[in-house]
């Protein structure tokens, strides 16, 4: 059986699947392909039988989304519920993506949690680097989303102070979307001038998107339905990762 589950260590985390610990992207000659489920697509009556499906269908880390209701107009679920799944999916990488308001709020409270990395939206901070700042402080790996209306030209100067940039390919907050096609200069410019840097693109990535997401430069696939709704999820999984490995050896090969 497939299986590419993160190993969970005190801090720092340190992962076997692609996932550096902080500060280590120098270290690394190029990127690798990473497939995240969307577990806010999944059964939430029964979270931890569908978390470790997904890891046994072959994920190398679970995307959880996390919307206030001030963000984003949807309201989904918080640190207390992260911290029970925790405690049932103990070796699984969490990649919290914070589509709130003020996120240092909760910062302290999803690292004691158990959180992994955390993902918050460059458009809903005042001052990215303090918070970038924070989030290393409290032990997690730090992500930094911009929604598609913001130019990627924003997130440039945090670009090295982060270990991943998150391109949204929909409007934050709800899933089912389609995908954004026009998102994909976004993720090439961020490719082309970051060769080793984790970049993640989530809304509408199934079979049908992800040759233009993976040509562009994405290696870090958030895919929700595509995944959770099909009744092969790991074949899913495979022709993702498939794709995306593929593409990150034509543009590696190209960039030399």
């Amino acid at each position: 059986m497939h299986m590419k589950v993160m190993v969970k260590q005190e801090s720092p985390r340190i992962c076997v699947s692609g996932f550096a610990s902080n500060n280590k992207m120098a270290a690394k000659s190029c990127c690798s392909c990473k497939i995240g489920p969307s577990i806010l697509n999944a059964d939430l009556s029964c979270l931890t039988d569908e978390c470790n499906r997904l890891l046994e269908c072959g994920a190398d880390y679970l995307h959880l989304d996390v919307m206030d209701g001030h963000f984003v107009p949807n309201l989904t679920f918080g640190a207390p519920l992260v911290k029970c799944l925790r405690k049932k999916v103990p070796d699984a990488f969490f990649d919290m993506h914070m589509m709130v308001a003020n996120p240092e709020k909760w910062v302290d409270d999803m690292a004691d949690a158990g959180a992994d990395q955390y993902t918050f939206h460059l458009e809903a901070t005042e001052k990215p680097v303090d918070l970038i700042n924070q989030i290393k402080k409290a032990g997690m790996k730090v992500g930094v989303g911009i929604k598609p209306n913001t130019p990627v030209e924003a997130v440039l100067p945090f670009v090295e102070l982060v270990d991943m940039v998150l391109v949204m390919t929909v409007e934050p907050g709800f899933g089912g979307q389609k995908f954004m096609a026009d998102m994909m200069p976004k993720v090439k410019h961020l490719r082309t001038k970051y060769r080793v840097l984790d970049i993640e693109v989530d809304g509408g990535v199934g079979i049908p998107t992800i040759e233009a997401a993976a040509q562009a430069g994405a290696n870090m696939i958030v895919s929700g339905s595509a995944i959770i709704k099909s009744d092969k999820p790991k074949e899913v999984i495979d022709a993702l990762r498939a794709t995306t490995e593929k593409w990150i050896k034509i543009n590696s090969e190209t960039s030399q």
